[in-house]
């Protein structure tokens, strides 16, 4: 959490919270802030994103104060970037405070360094939960293979069989470490 994430969280009127929100981050709300629960879980959506998109702009034009709370990055593999479309279309003013992203935070949590300057001077980052409607994959998964450096793989849990089978077929070795 930033100190201005912290600092709109205090001011809020209406906060709308995603799954991956620390619950301990709500206890610094005003007592009299709505809470709004607008968590996904893989296929398990709790509001629609059409009409979480409408309750974000309702709210806010309506004069309240409105913070959407997310995990980590707001732009990165999330929503953020569909959800700030819509305020802009729908001329709502707002601001994008982002968090520490779970590509940095969680290795160094774990001890791991994504870079290192005698093993690795660079690192790719992909989703492993592309759009399911989506006609094929646009990740290039032979340049992805061969690519030297560490690959940070994020929402690919459901898949990791898959992912690691498509990485091993295209050539990475499988001796490399994970």
């Amino acid at each position: 959490m930033t100190c201005r994430g912290a600092e709109l969280i205090t001011s809020a009127e209406v906060i709308v919270s995603d799954a991956l929100v620390n619950p301990a981050l709500l206890g610094i709300a005003p007592k009299n802030a709505e809470i709004i629960f607008a968590g996904k879980r893989s296929n398990l959506h709790t509001i629609a994103q059409d009409d979480l998109n409408r309750l974000l702009v309702d709210h806010a034009k309506a004069g309240k104060n409105v913070i959407r709370l997310k995990g980590g990055d707001p732009f990165l593999f999330g929503r953020g970037g569909e959800e700030a479309e819509n305020l802009a279309l729908c001329g709502v003013p707002f601001e994008v405070v982002p968090g520490v992203t779970s590509i940095s935070a969680v290795p160094a949590y774990a001890g791991i360094p994504t870079t290192h300057r005698e093993h690795c001077s660079s690192i790719t980052v992909l989703t492993g939960h592309e759009q399911p409607d989506k006609m094929g994959s646009t990740i290039d998964w032979e340049h992805l293979a061969g690519e030297p450096g560490t690959k940070i793989i994020l929402m690919g849990v459901d898949r990791l069989r898959s992912i690691t089978d498509k990485l091993l077929e295209n050539g990475l070795a499988i001796e490399t470490p994970a």
